[in-house]
């Protein structure tokens, strides 16, 4: 693999065709699953070793901001200098998500999703070749997703609003009296990340009994600091309403608050209770472009590479062997860090037999 300038590496299409095996064999599966027989490889053309050369486009869809800056530098840059298949990313649209993650058609070859979304929906995604699978992730649900990265839903602030020192927990949160300000707070149905254990954290449920979700709980206890809630439609709003002054306090993906730090601002972000939110990237099995997206999993994979994403967006890697390219400093300043002994992590299999409740509970609730 060759460096390019800004460091990352370039990969070569015999880097690509390394996986010449896995993807045959994973295409022979898709062929299957979509019952198009013989007709899944017409138009690829095969090069001598057997491994099908690449071309095309890839729809992808996440939320934007400086998490897919990220990728695009990191990740989509290297392949597509290489394959010449164009990454196109789009934000993401949570009707057809929903859709696509339910089996049905649309337009995503791969869409950023919650873990327990993927256990919700594990007959309705395609596998991964075995060899590119994140081993952070629990052994029953690693071939079902790629590109992991560990989130950590936390509270975050410019250091000058609280020079004194800020808010901790997420009672602290709540107490608008001892650090005032309004709280930025996730805005659509989609987004409600760890709305439920958060304000079941604030209202002194232990982290070892926040499963089953209590939904009249958190509405009650979401209910008593609506009033100071400013709410964002999308994650980089976060950004614009610490900066603007708007929101004295951000609960939001640690990601974001990382964004502000590369830009220059001193952010204080509290990893005492901070749910930690293992995100993935599904590949619905109506995605339209199913061989380039499954060549993009090896590039996910590597661990190098994964280690600048980490430090770039502040978010701990999928696969293990990428801590041994991040520097200390920064694994400190990633949610799952060994030092951070208080976080407080997702049941994703829970939140997956919920994950209906989960989306009619919080549009109920933004709606009241």
């Amino acid at each position: 693999m060759a460096l390019t300038r800004s460091g990352t590496k370039a990969f070569t299409r015999r880097d690509i065709r390394r996986a010449g095996v896995a993807l045959g064999a994973a295409a022979t599966s898709l062929a299957l699953l979509a019952g198009c027989g013989d007709d899944a490889g017409d138009d690829a053309q095969t090069s001598g070793d057997g491994a099908a050369e690449l071309s095309g486009e890839i729809i992808w869809s996440d939320f934007g901001g400086p998490t897919n800056e990220a990728r695009q530098e990191i990740y989509f840059g290297p392949f597509t200098d290489d394959t010449g298949v164009e990454v196109t990313s789009v934000v993401v649209n949570d009707a057809m998500q929903e859709e696509m993650m339910s089996g049905g058609p649309g337009d995503y070859d791969a869409t950023h999703v919650g873990l327990d979304l993927v256990y919700a929906n594990m007959d309705n995604v395609i596998q991964i070749p075995e060899e590119f699978q994140d081993q952070a992730l629990p052994e029953d649900i690693r071939a079902y997703a790629f590109g992991t990265f560990y989130v950590g839903h936390a509270q975050g602030y410019l250091t000058s609003t609280f020079p004194d020192g800020g808010p901790q927990t997420w009672a602290d949160f709540w107490d608008t009296e001892t650090y005032p300000g309004k709280r930025a707070w996730p805005g659509t149905p989609g987004s409600y990340d760890s709305s439920c254990e958060i304000a079941l954290l604030a209202d002194g449920v232990a982290a070892e009994d926040l499963y089953p979700l209590d939904f009249d709980r958190c509405s009650a206890k979401l209910d008593e600091l609506r009033p100071e809630m400013v709410f964002y439609m999308s994650y980089p709003e976060i950004q614009q309403l610490l900066v603007s002054g708007t929101a004295a306090v951000a609960m939001g993906p640690s990601g974001q608050f990382a964004a502000l730090r590369n830009a220059g601002q001193d952010v204080t972000v509290s990893w005492d209770q901070a749910v930690v939110a293992p995100n993935v990237i599904a590949i619905p099995k109506e995605a339209p472009n199913q061989e380039n997206i499954l060549a993009l999993t090896e590039v996910f994979h590597d661990p190098e590479l994964q280690a600048q994403f980490a430090e770039r967006t502040n978010y701990g890697p999928g696969n293990p062997d990428a801590y041994e390219f991040i520097p200390e400093d920064v694994q400190d300043n990633l949610v799952n860090a060994p030092n951070h002994e208080t976080v407080v992590y997702q049941d994703s299999k829970a939140r997956s037999e919920a994950t209906e409740d989960l989306l009619n509970w919080y549009t109920e609730w933004l709606a009241g």
